[in-house]
């Protein structure tokens, strides 16, 4: 930063530093906390969203290269992970606790080129830990996943070129039909979002419900967003964009922007699913402009498989097996030949 000319301080100095800086002060009031707001004088407030918030949301080619790139090695890192547990506890009949599957999964990401540390701190929920949303295990009271067990798994990658959050729940023996049926829905959501097409201008709370339609058919819901924007080798949560209820937040989802999808369910005391994608808002060249706006889609960056068993696939549209077909076979192409063991390759 130094050599870039920037200064730093103390962030104990934040308001003192605000209120000396001369002439106008660009601020914004959504944003800005009321100490600093309080600090300028309102004359001398320009009062605005910063210019920067769209510069870092919508990322150029070389960020999305960068972010492709990032998600196939973490792909790789995370099908070996899946691979590796399906032998050690499925089929082997051993246990692995909620905090050594994030030391795990740490363990093949830094395995990874351009890793450089965990996006955020692994979520692992195994049976009902999974229906806590934002769930945090400890040693001292995690849990252990055994054979015939449930696990939900949000983690995600920072690398020098990128940054990834997935989410996958996973069944290490026979889920229960309710347990299927909550995950199909779940997953038809998930794809109603990712195959969505609309027009410029729509803002990211158009696109919620379809993440939440075949949940509201059974009488459930989800007590949390659909979608976060994500930065390039930046925070895994970053603005202004977002898809989730919240009718407030009225920026438009934009062509090179970045947002997870990741509808779920939760049943307290019993079991979690989430099942969650980071996506980049494109234009969709196969449609013309209509009354001067073009139409957007979205393209997967994340290039994980998702569980077979747990899809009752009576209960999906022959469109969105034929979307989920078509995701495994892009995983595949993309992933395999990024693996480093045959257990992983045979897996896949």
């Amino acid at each position: 930063l130094a050599a870039a000319g920037v200064t730093t301080a103390p962030y104990a100095d934040a308001r003192e530093g605000v209120a000396s800086l001369a002439g106008r002060v660009w601020m914004d009031k959504r944003t800005a906390n009321y100490a600093l707001w309080s600090s300028v004088d309102a004359d001398r407030r320009i009062e605005a969203a910063s210019p920067l918030v769209l510069m870092k949301a919508v990322k150029n080619d070389a960020e999305l290269a960068g972010m492709r790139a990032a998600h196939e090695r973490d792909g790789a890192a995370l099908v070996e992970f899946m691979a590796w547990l399906d032998e050690w506890v499925e089929r082997d009949g051993k246990g692995v606790r909620e905090t050594e599957v994030a030391a795990r999964l740490l363990e093949l990401r830094s395995e990874r080129e351009l890793f450089i540390e965990p996006s955020f701190p692994t979520i692992a929920g195994v049976n009902e830990n999974g229906a806590v949303i934002h769930y945090s295990a400890v040693e001292e009271s995690a849990k252990e996943l055994t054979r015939g067990g449930m696990i939900l798994i949000d983690s995600g990658g920072q690398y020098a070129d990128g940054t990834t959050d997935c989410t996958r729940t996973l069944h290490l023996g026979e889920p229960t039909p309710r347990q299927r049926e909550m995950f199909t829905r779940v997953l038809r959501g998930h794809i109603a979002v990712n195959t969505a097409v609309f027009p410029e201008g729509t803002p990211g709370f158009c696109i919620d419900p379809l993440a939440r339609r075949a949940l509201w058919q059974a009488g459930v819901d989800y007590a949390h967003g659909t979608g976060h924007g994500v930065g390039a080798a930046l925070n895994v949560h970053e603005g202004p964009q977002g898809i989730s209820p919240r009718h407030g937040n009225t920026q438009p989802l934009l062509p090179g922007m970045v947002v997870s999808n990741e509808p779920g369910f939760y049943a307290a005391g019993e079991f979690g699913v989430r099942i969650e994608n980071l996506l980049v808002v494109r234009v969709d060249d196969n449609l013309p402009e209509f009354n001067g706006k073009r139409f957007l889609h979205f393209e997967s960056l994340t290039m994980v498989p998702v569980q077979a068993k747990m899809i009752d696939p009576l209960l999906m549209a022959h469109e969105e097996l034929a979307w989920l077909d078509a995701y495994h076979s892009r995983v595949r192409e993309v992933v395999e030949p990024l693996l480093t063991t045959d257990r992983a390759r045979e897996w896949l």
